[in-house]
């Protein structure tokens, strides 16, 4: 049997175990041993047990729990809930001002996490409701709730970015500032259609009644402004000492975490529960996501030593003769189609072996690649049938909220993502201009 077709029965054989129902670092992890051993014999078995040992001396990695801590954390103090009632009451009287608040709730939080499920949870659970109360209407609350809570992909610290990061082995540092103009870009973009849109017919999303902004004060405007800059402060304790050389990459998430403890301190949340139910949910997405990344190093390093990749790649460029935008094209296309059946990890387990090979090989900066690659994992998490975050929703939302409503009002939201991930393509230098103006690169 050539290496091509071993290649191709490897693939096939994980994805047909994931579409029975396995568990993805079980379908993957499963495939790669059983492959190293069938080819390399006894000895092959040992390429698994070095994927471990890398992941276990990559320091980055540490910043994972760091950062899924603190958000927890402002979760289950209910320091988000401050930030919310902040912009209600600064953005309420506008028509859709209440939307746009919740599109500036999830920047905060993505800032402060780095995964999607924190921002829907909060969204589902703060916004949600009172986003009904003011009888916005269903397909915006939906579409603008999943949205917004996707845009902790791409935003720093993006889990996403630091999973690339020990793939493609680029520096964190840099994919993280590479992602926050897109990020912000695409925040800025979502803010536009809401306005757009609650112009066009206001009825979607009232303003806040003249009787209640007339209970408002501006001395409640104001502490309740100070109570949403505490957010703020944690980030910039974060960020500050990394972006200016005082802290390491590892140092700096530590200092993030310590910063939300403390804030929950100051207000006096700090329970044991919320110390309890945090400390489990971070362990518990942690060993999910050092499951999945060791199953996959070790289905890479077997894939790589087939030559996978260099076989792809010619078979692009000399058999079907395509030039490499044309190819990055049909990555990205393919990666649209699979986002519809795969969530994001799954995705970068699966091609990373050959997407990210391919993108060096052709000449494309992998720092760009990766902001590309996460921009089209935040419209996986939206796509029917299998988005990651449809299915929050509907767990999450009243009865009421049926799979097509929450199908059809992700719709547009999606569109301005594409948008976003044209716009970089063509203008690499949203993705790569913070990088070289902080970093130098």
């Amino acid at each position: 049997m050539d290496y091509n077709t071993i290649a191709l029965l490897m693939f096939s054989t994980m994805l047909l175990m994931m579409l029975t129902g396995q568990r993805v670092f079980g379908a993957i992890g499963f495939v790669a041993v059983v492959a190293a051993f069938a080819l390399w014999g006894p000895g092959g078995t040992q390429m698994g047990f070095g994927s471990v040992m890398k992941l276990m001396k990559w320091t980055p990695l540490l910043t994972l729990p760091m950062f899924v801590y603190m958000g927890y954390v402002m979760s289950e103090s209910r320091l988000a809930e401050d930030l919310y009632r902040m912009f209600h009451v600064w953005f309420g009287p506008l028509p859709g001002g209440l939307a746009i608040g919740t599109i500036l709730l999830m920047v905060m939080i993505s800032v402060m996490n780095g995964l999607s499920v924190a921002g829907m949870a909060i969204g589902a659970t703060i916004a949600l409701p009172e986003l009904l109360r003011r009888n916005y209407d269903k397909l915006m609350i939906s579409g603008v709730i999943q949205a917004g809570s996707s845009l902790g992909i791409l935003i720093p610290p993006s889990v996403v970015l630091v999973l690339f990061s020990l793939i493609a082995r680029q520096p964190v540092s840099e994919l993280w500032l590479a992602g926050a103009i897109p990020g912000l870009l695409m925040a800025v973009l979502f803010v536009a259609y809401i306005v757009i849109r609650c112009k066009i017919n206001p009825e979607l999303a009232p303003p806040m009644d003249a009787d209640e902004r007339a209970l408002i004060t501006m001395r409640e405007k104001l502490r309740l402004l100070r109570a949403g800059l505490m957010p703020v402060f944690i980030f910039v304790a974060m960020m500050v000492p990394f972006l200016k050389g005082w802290a390491s990459l590892t140092e700096a998430s530590v200092i993030g975490a310590l910063s939300a403890v403390l804030a929950a301190a100051v207000k006096r949340r700090f329970t044991w529960e919320v110390f309890k139910v945090s400390t489990e949910n971070t362990l518990k997405i942690t060993v999910m996501f050092m499951l999945i990344i060791t199953a996959a190093l070790s289905f890479g390093a077997v894939f790589d030593g087939l030559g996978a990749g260099r076989a792809i790649e010619d078979f692009f460029t000399e058999s079907l003769g395509l030039g490499p935008w044309q190819i990055l094209i049909l990555m990205q296309l393919s990666f649209l189609v699979m986002g519809m059946f795969l969530d994001d990890t799954a995705m970068l387990v699966i091609v990373a072996p050959v997407y990210v090979s391919l993108a060096r090989h052709l000449g494309f900066d992998m720092i760009w690649y990766g902001v590309l690659y996460t921009i089209t994992c935040q419209v996986a998490y939206l796509t029917p049938p299998f988005g990651y975050n449809l299915f929050l929703m509907k767990a999450m939302a009243p009865k009421d909220f049926t799979l097509p409503v929450i199908y059809r009002s992700v719709i547009p939201f999606v569109g301005v993502m594409v948008l976003t991930l044209i716009l970089v393509m063509i203008f690499p230098q949203l993705a790569l201009w913070l990088p070289h103006a902080v970093l130098g690169r």
